[in-house]
């Protein structure tokens, strides 16, 4: 007899790149007429987070600026529109009870909560799930990114979590994605199928001294991921900082984020009527504190 799962969510990435391109990377250029497991990022170790949920994966919105991944505030605003649309006709099925949104650095999370709480469907996404799980593992945390732009995107969003107390720094691998203008052909991307392939590189070590420094410079007790090409990283980081004699827990975000809407939906909660009111709400206060 199979059993119906209470867990009804769908997956929604951040954007979709062209199958065979300069710019594809790992679980956003994927074809999507490949099976769901296939297709999504870090399947190794993600899919024993689903194996009690009926769950789908979107094939993600084609990113309106270009075809590479988000960095800018530019890019991350034309993306966040664009799967707006998304989770909106996601919650209109009536089909699922959570959307989990991809990425790590959450293009249209807020918006899409505000979405969801008028469909009754619980939203999470990426670092705003890793941020808050950090803080109910110890007192301070840190993020381990890809560099450059990206690294002052995050920083926006942990100002926007009201977790600059919490967080104590962002550290950077030393690595980007790959986009037009690059002349370095050693991206992240190269280096994580290498990763794949089991080989020993430097992306691995610069990430556990990164984390590592990030404790014992920096202060942080919890170690958390930025853009989301650095997901991958988790177990390594994990078990290299375990091997320093180091025990702190390493979160990622699509873990981080299912884990947190299976966590909402066994409650029975969802975002706040007054943090995400909709238009016309059926009462409002005459006076909002800052």
């Amino acid at each position: 007899m199979t059993s119906i799962s209470k867990y009804k969510f769908i997956l929604i990435p951040p954007f979709h790149l062209p199958d065979e391109d300069q710019f594809t990377v790992p679980g956003y250029s994927i074809p999507k007429d490949k099976p769901k497991e296939e297709r999504l990022l870090n399947n190794d170790f993600v899919l024993k987070h689903l194996e009690d949920v009926d769950w789908e994966l979107h094939p993600g919105a084609k990113p309106p600026y270009g075809n590479w991944s988000v960095e800018t505030r530019e890019e991350f605003a034309h993306a966040a529109t664009a799967r707006m649309g998304c989770v909106r006709e996601a919650c209109e099925t009536g089909k699922y009870n959570a959307a989990i949104l991809l990425g790590g650095g959450e293009p249209g999370f807020l918006e899409s909560r505000e979405i969801g709480r008028e469909f009754g469907v619980v939203v999470t996404a990426n670092a705003f799930s890793q941020m808050y799980l950090a803080t109910m593992l110890g007192d301070s945390f840190s993020i381990i990114d890809i560099e450059g732009v990206h690294n002052v995107f995050y920083r926006d969003l942990i100002r926007t979590h009201q977790l600059q107390h919490r967080c104590r720094s962002i550290r950077s691998i030393g690595y980007s994605l790959p986009r037009p203008g690059d002349t370095d052909p050693d991206t992240l991307t190269v280096q994580c199928e290498a990763v794949a392939k089991g080989d020993q590189n430097i992306v691995v070590e610069r990430a556990v001294d990164q984390a590592e420094a990030a404790i014992v410079e920096d202060g942080a007790e919890v170690i958390t991921l930025g853009c989301s090409m650095t997901f991958f990283l988790q177990p390594h980081i994990e078990k290299g900082l375990r091997e320093r004699g180091w025990d702190v827990p390493v979160l990622e975000g699509y873990t981080a984020s299912i884990e947190l809407a299976k966590l909402m939906v066994n409650l029975g909660v969802n975002a706040s009527g007054i943090t995400y009111m909709g238009a016309r709400p059926a009462r409002t206060r005459s006076k909002i504190s800052v």
